[in-house]
């Protein structure tokens, strides 16, 4: 059956090889013919542009040469029999084509479906183009034909829907091969494909709708997903008593700000104050100390100038957030090694990240929040090898430092002992600016306090930093400031 929304796609995720596995059991398992498969999978795309765009009534099928390419036909038979103006344009000879794909083919062309053997300008003026070119497969950058194809698609000026996913994405990482089709739609079968939801996934699939092709549940049940979706009802704060005071909301202590850096500390401290956290304490430079409140005069601001300074802090607080803003100094060196030392939970975030890298310490009572600048140099990577496989990425910074990994960007992942990154689909591109990972370190911190553990704290401060920003993005993308999720926060944390 199809979904469409956030919390209606179902939470499991797998990789292409077991969506295959899933699709040989279905065929040799069930006794379900692969042609009848590909029927209802091209039934399930064009159901679903119908429904998104109920006025269109021309239509261009881009075929590839596998079984993409067989569901783009079925597409374009359907939508011919609907009353629609079809054209099918096959990419590679259709002679080749081999099993149910060329099954399909045969079908269009029974009814005389209209198939052109070269890729005009912007295909003839049709208003939704499907994009069948390559399936799941992809294991090297696309090139020659098909990445002239790709082109032509994305010069297209209509609607584009991908058919199972985006071609030249890669189904596994959320790499683009070389390059992808950017769609409008894409319609994705019998297991949802973990790439489609990290790195460059959300930019390139537009709107995700899924559909299991009415295979029964066994098919995805005998695999064990290689990540899951988070949901905006998982890891909900609990309501808060009646009877609650500050002190048992726990106590943040935000450590940071180098001179010339104050505004994330700040910030981080702010962030948790509007997450719930009871109170919230900034050791910071002496020189920043008599400032940092002036707006936010709840955050209570200590001037530390050395690790012994700040252990009577660390004693008073219930968690600490170490990182924003803190440089790499002696100074800032000093402090880091005390939070550690501590032994309270730690949310670390920043230059302290940059500052665990030269030790390599492992500790199962932090969550670390990189960028993938941050992730590359924990892993002793380049940031484009982070994004070539962010799911492989995460679980190496968890495996290698412990606790919590939380590796921040489109499709931010968390990664805890069990092996399974979770994947978050909240944010937006105006979250591309100075802050934003400081407001998510408070956040964390914050919840933590409130005696959320580790692993749900990370998921559910992810969630709501998202969230936080999508609402704030109301008013536009571009200009969206840390300050505005900040604002946001309250809201998304009482729903």
């Amino acid at each position: 059956m199809p979904s469409h929304s956030n919390d209606t796609l179902p939470t499991a995720l797998f990789t292409a090889a077991q969506v295959r596995a899933m699709d040989r059991h279905a065929i040799d398992g069930l006794g379900i013919p692969g042609l009848e498969l590909m029927h209802r999978a091209g039934t399930a795309a064009f159901a679903a542009l119908r429904e998104r765009w109920p006025d269109a009534k021309t239509l261009s099928v881009v075929c590839g040469p596998g079984n993409n390419g067989g569901d783009g036909y079925v597409i374009a038979r359907l939508a011919l029999a609907a009353g629609f103006d079809v054209r099918a344009y096959p990419v590679g000879p259709v002679e080749r084509l081999r099993g149910d794909a060329a099954a399909a083919f045969a079908e269009y062309r029974d009814v005389d479906g209209p198939v052109l053997n070269f890729i005009p300008p912007g295909f003839e003026g049709a208003e939704i183009l499907i994009d069948a070119l390559l399936g799941t497969g992809l294991d090297r950058d696309v090139a020659g034909e098909c990445a002239a194809v790709i082109e032509a698609i994305n010069d297209f000026p209509g609607e584009v829907v991908s058919v199972d996913i985006p071609s030249g994405l890669n189904a596994d990482t959320g790499a683009v091969m070389g390059n992808a089709v950017h769609a409008d739609l894409t319609v994705s079968f019998i297991g949802l494909k973990q790439g489609l939801f990290t790195g460059a996934g959300p930019a390139h699939c537009g709107e995700i709708v899924f559909d299991d092709l009415d295979t029964p549940p066994e098919v995805r049940l005998g695999q064990t997903p290689s990540s899951r979706l988070l949901r905006s009802t998982e890891y909900a704060p609990s309501p808060r008593q009646r009877d609650a005071h500050k002190g048992q909301c726990g106590h943040v202590l935000v450590i940071g700000g180098e001179r010339g850096y104050s505004g994330a500390a700040r910030m981080a401290g702010e962030a948790a104050a509007r997450t719930g956290a009871g109170l919230v304490s900034i050791a910071t430079r002496t020189s920043h100390s008599p400032l940092l409140n002036l707006a936010r005069p709840e955050l209570m601001v200590h001037g530390v100038e050395s690790g012994r300074e700040l252990e009577p802090l660390l004693q008073r607080a219930s968690v600490a957030a170490v990182g924003p803003g803190l440089g790499c100094s002696d100074w800032a060196k000093a402090l880091f090694d005390t939070a550690v030392a501590s032994g309270k939970p730690l949310v670390v975030d920043a230059d302290a990240l940059n500052l665990l890298a030269e030790h390599a310490l492992q500790c199962d009572r932090w969550v670390l929040t990189p960028h993938p600048g941050e992730a590359a140099r924990l892993l002793g990577l380049s940031s484009a090898a982070i994004q070539r496989d962010r799911f492989a990425a995460v679980s190496a910074l968890q495996r290698r430092y412990g606790g919590i990994a939380v590796l921040k960007g489109a499709g931010t992942l968390v990664a805890g002992p069990d092996g399974v990154p979770h994947v978050a689909r909240w944010g937006n591109p105006g979250m591309a600016s100075g802050g934003m990972g400081d407001v998510l370190t408070g956040v964390i911190a914050g919840l933590l306090a409130q005696h959320v553990p580790l692993f749900e704290a990370a998921c559910l401060g992810v969630r709501l930093h998202g969230q936080a920003g999508d609402l704030a993005a109301a008013a536009g993308e571009r200009g969206l400031l840390a300050g505005d999720v900040i604002e946001a926060l309250r809201a998304c944390v009482n729903r």
